[in-house]
């Protein structure tokens, strides 16, 4: 279940919030944990009879950490004002190595690369609780005003 301290980082609400709590941070990094259990909707979809996270829904996951480093570690270097929200911008390198199953848990974690203007680069990668490594992605998130339309 998300903690207040994500819930107040991050736009993102269940049922579309794929991060339980921060493990660890600090200037150039952030990992975070997430139990997917096998009550989640989209397994009664993804695969019936044998079903599996869907990759996106692990990229999504890495997404939101990176979106919670910059506003907990980024945030004063960004100038975040009030009204910007975190917006994917770019990916690439997206590798899946193994499959996440209901009630897995895993270490999701993003490394700052570098920022140009308001775009931030990361790397992130998914393990399960054992070390087994479940994917890598490279990514840019961007902070835009948010539309009230």
């Amino acid at each position: 279940m998300a903690t207040e301290e994500i819930l107040s980082a991050i736009p993102h609400r269940p049922p579309f919030l794929f991060v339980d709590e921060i493990v660890e941070q600090d200037k150039e990094s952030m990992t975070t944990r997430r139990r997917f259990p096998e009550t989640e909707s989209f397994f009664a979809g993804h695969y019936p009879g044998d079903p599996i996270v869907p990759g996106v829904v692990l990229s999504e996951a890495v997404f939101q950490t990176g979106a919670l480093f910059m506003a907990r570690v980024l945030s004063e270097e960004l100038s975040l004002e009030p009204g910007l929200l975190p917006v994917l911008t770019k990916i690439t390198d997206a590798k899946f190595k193994s499959i996440v199953r209901p009630n897995d848990t895993v270490r999701i974690a993003v490394r700052y690369k570098e920022k140009m203007g308001r775009f931030v680069f990361m790397d992130g990668d998914i393990k399960t609780e054992d070390g087994r490594r479940v994917m890598n992605i490279s990514f840019c998130v961007a902070m835009a005003k948010a539309s009230k339309d």
